[in-house]
């Protein structure tokens, strides 16, 4: 009798087939597992959370993306901005010398680091008088100026949290960052918007949630083919450059 037959042998007459069945499922869940670690590894989705409340609205959305990622084996971080003050880009053009922005006492110039692992990107923001926080502005501004190769050519979505309305306005404006740098913009089943004025309320608003969960899976899913298409060399396109209009001529 060899080694595997007398340790099947021995399974079963401790504890029968179902013991010798649950150390094969044990077996086959640790090598999935070390898989989908693997994965996890391998792509990861940044998160930014434009509120000052640390977990209000708009993290409850950003958290239904980041589950929906999860599933999917997507990593994420969700990186909260808080409620102290940001500068606002000042057009110094310092950073073209520096290769970050020259303030560099706040969270801009991480965010850039952390910008350069990453995938893929969320930018989630509260709704102020129709239009995002300005600190999510005034920190994307900066990053995208001061850091945009970071970002460039990586998936990007903005999520918006409202009580009744300026979402769509302020999702447009989050957008606008990324189809001026090269970026894929990820969409949902509908604006990727939730409505509610406390992290209970969000949870009420089941249409809001599937779309959340339905952009984790998009975001997903374009990850997953970008990846593959840098399996077959697949190198993002090289742009164009040089020619800038001058509208006074």
């Amino acid at each position: 009798m060899n080694r595997r037959d007398f340790i099947i042998g021995s399974l079963l007459a401790l504890g029968g087939t179902p013991l010798l069945a649950s150390c094969k499922e044990k077996k086959q869940t640790e090598k999935t597992t070390a898989t989908d670690q693997k994965g996890e590894a391998k792509m990861k989705v940044l998160m930014i959370n434009g509120s000052a409340h640390e977990k209000g609205c708009t993290y409850t959305a950003l958290s239904t993306v980041a589950a929906a990622l999860q599933e999917e084996g997507i990593d994420s971080e969700i990186v909260q901005l808080g409620g102290e003050p940001y500068r606002d880009c000042i057009g110094c053009r310092a950073c073209r010398k520096l290769g970050k922005c020259v303030f560099d006492d706040d969270i801009v110039n991480k965010l850039v680091e952390k910008a350069k692992s990453a995938d893929g990107f969320i930018f989630g923001t509260p709704v102020y008088y129709s239009h995002p926080s300005g600190r999510l502005l005034s920190v994307l501004d900066r990053a995208f100026y001061s850091g945009g190769a970071a970002f460039a050519y990586k998936p990007a979505a903005a999520v918006a949290s409202a009580r009744r309305a300026g979402t769509i306005a302020s999702i447009d404006v989050i957008n606008k960052h990324f189809t001026i740098n090269n970026m894929p913009v990820i969409s949902s089943t509908y604006w990727n918007e939730v409505h509610g004025n406390t992290p209970e309320d969000v949870l009420q608003d089941k249409e809001g949630l599937q779309t959340m969960r339905n952009l984790g899976k998009n975001m997903a899913w374009a990850l997953k083919l970008i990846d593959e298409g840098k399996k077959l060399d697949i190198a993002a396109p090289v742009p164009e450059s040089g020619a800038r209009t001058d509208f006074i001529r």
